[in-house]
């Protein structure tokens, strides 16, 4: 060791070089890595845990109660930051590790940064096999750690410490940048964390990143506005890149500029205000009426930040078969789907370049007026349906209650099942990056976890605002244990459990689709012989929140005020139909494999009605 080297431990090195990490939000200086989520094992308990102890000033380290819903959290955080920020998860070897597939692919599927930290086996290999090693007998460096190479967008295994050198700052760049943005991997063999090097002291020197803006090729902007400008019906597509971009600001300038009607995909719900007149609502299968019909007339579809997912294009069928897309998105492989014309480049940077480009030019009013025609018979439909006692208690009457109580900057968080169509349909917007509805992996269990790392990074920055979770009872029996995460941590959760007896939702498809009711709502589980309802009051109450059940919608309303005034977090539980309630407009044809040849009529019915509407579908690539 020399003055200008220090000696430490690689799991030391990895802690001291994140803690130094820092980057510029709004002018304020931040550490770019918010801590860390953390279930120690012999793993990761011995050295990452000691260097962790050192820094728990600078990096807080957040005990999970499980692996997978702490890389959920770990997500929610990053989206409340709006990927400026990351937390990493550290599990033990084995099985505490491998629980954090499923956060990973959440992660990648939703373009989040994420730093995994997770331990591996033995390099040298003197003790092997040891505890909760996978062995493969061809193949003796192939461990469980290799599974996420699929999930990850950066994957490294560190077997000598200099590695950690060019290892962790090609992870930061990763999950830093706008187009490659995802989770890193680093497997930490249990040995190597222990081992020495002499790191160079500037290694460790204070730094402060900034997220690039790649400005679009003026070439493409040229040909984007000269094919805009020849459009009649043009719409954009305001996808979730919108946000991350910051770039709200200027999508709605430019759209009242142009006078082009904009339409939302689920991760771009709270672009724009609910009131605004040129915001026509959510497109596709989880859509609206009034989004899906103009895009059917479009001729010109100006995606701006989407991924192109099949929920925003009805599996290619939402869109006129010779409408023309130009893609606008910093990544090259989503602004190029279905043979668009693609702009590669910074959202925020593209939209203002393409606006000058389009000078004098606006969209016919007969357009725009048609638009906000269709808008206001969409937004009577909703009022309508989310009316309470209007039928039987549904999401719809619930996510309405809450909507019309909250605060324009309270954030709202449901995932998967049959709430994040009644989320994106009847959430009345009003203000802008408040809803997040994780279904870019549809992942159950994602709601109370990915909203407790809300309310963390919340809490950061707006520490007067709740995060308000909507969760059926499938996906709360599924993971539910972060309710004593947020009640133990003080980062309080409002959370609204909608018990429809089941995963009502896949029931409705099964029924759609001609099949019989079987294995989805508990009363139709063929192995269940007595159902019985969960006491979900009982259970969030034992976890320490405050619980409370309620009969209908009018009792929620009180319950949330209640909720909204207290100072920790509290469960609401109300019982809503699994069959009536459900939203019936708006839903864009989605493609699902259905049988071919059956025995039951109902179902050979339903594959034709399907198959028949198949001729609207696009094909590119």
């Amino acid at each position: 060791m020399t003055n200008s080297t220090i000696r430490l431990t690689t799991a030391q090195a990895i802690i001291r070089y994140l803690a130094n990490q820092y980057i510029s939000v709004d002018g304020q200086e931040m550490r770019l890595c918010g801590g860390g989520f953390g279930i120690f094992g012999h793993g990761n308990v011995t050295c990452l845990g000691e260097a962790l102890y050192d820094a728990r000033g600078a990096l807080p380290l957040y005990r999970g109660q499980n692996e997978q819903s702490m890389g959920f959290a770990a997500a929610g955080y990053a989206k409340q930051w709006l990927r400026q920020r990351f937390m990493f998860c550290t599990a033990s070897a084995g099985p505490g590790t491998s629980n954090l597939l499923t956060s990973a692919a959440l992660a990648h599927a939703n373009r989040l940064p994420m730093l995994l930290l997770c331990g591996d086996t033995y390099v040298t290999r003197l003790p092997d096999p040891v505890l909760q090693q996978l062995e493969h007998f061809g193949n003796p460096s192939l461990g469980v750690n290799d599974a996420f190479k699929a999930v990850t967008r950066f994957w490294d295994r560190i077997t000598h410490p200099a590695q950690v050198l060019q290892s962790l700052p090609a992870a930061l760049a990763t999950m830093l940048d706008p187009a490659d943005c995802g989770p890193a991997f680093i497997g930490l063999p249990q040995d190597v964390q222990g081992w020495t090097f002499d790191y160079p002291k500037s290694f460790f020197a204070k730094r402060v990143h900034r997220i690039r803006r790649q400005a679009p090729d003026r070439a493409d902007i040229a040909d984007a506005a000269a094919l805009l400008k020849t459009a009649k019906r043009p719409m954009i597509i305001a996808g979730g890149g919108v946000q991350y971009a910051r770039a709200v600001a200027e999508l709605t300038d430019f759209a009242v500029a142009h006078n082009i009607p904009v339409v939302e995909t689920i991760a771009g719900r709270a672009n724009l205000h609910q009131d605004h007149p040129l915001n026509i609502g959510p497109v596709g299968v989880t859509g609206s009426d009034s989004a899906n019909a103009i895009a059917e007339k479009a001729d010109m579809i100006l995606a701006v930040g989407t991924r192109l997912q099949d929920f925003t294009t009805g599996s290619w069928t939402a869109f006129a078969k010779d409408a023309r897309i130009i893609g606008l998105n910093v990544g090259r492989h989503d602004a190029m789907k279905h043979l668009s014309l693609p702009v590669v480049g910074d959202a925020k940077l593209g939209l203002a370049a393409l606006g000058d480009a389009l000078a004098g030019y606006a969209a016919p009013m007969d357009w725009s007026d048609f638009a906000q025609t269709e808008r206001a018979k969409w937004v009577a439909y909703t009022d309508d349906i989310t009316t309470v006692g209007n039928g039987p208690n549904s999401y719809a009457q619930a996510i309405r209650t809450v909507n019309d109580l909250c605060d324009p900057r309270d954030r709202v968080v449901a995932a998967a099942g049959g709430l994040p169509a009644e989320v994106t349909a009847h959430w009345q917007t009003k203000d802008i990056g408040t809803v997040d509805v994780e279904f870019g992996f549809s992942c159950m269990g994602y709601e109370i976890a990915g909203g407790w790392g809300a309310r963390i990074a919340q809490h950061e920055r707006e520490p007067d605002n709740d995060t308000i979770v909507f969760t059926g009872d499938g996906s709360y029996l599924m993971l539910n244990s972060d309710i004593y995460s947020s009640v133990l941590t003080q980062r309080k959760l409002i959370i609204l459990v909608l018990d429809n007896g089941g995963f009502a939702v896949i029931n409705k498809l099964q029924n759609n689709t001609g099949n019989t009711s079987f294995n989805n709502l508990i009363a139709d589980s063929p192995t269940v012989p007595a159902p019985f309802a969960v006491d979900f009051e009982a259970h969030a109450a034992s976890l320490g929140a405050h619980a409370e059940t309620v009969s209908n919608a009018t009792e929620l309303g009180a319950a949330f005020k209640r909720a909204k005034a207290a100072d920790k977090t509290s469960v609401i539980v109300m019982q809503v139909d699994p069959y009536d309630g459900w939203t019936t407009q708006g839903h864009a044809w989605w493609e699902v494999g259905t049988p071919h040849i059956t025995d039951n009529p109902k179902v050979a019915e339903k594959h034709a009605e399907i198959e028949a509407t198949r001729a609207k579908q696009r094909k590119g690539i």
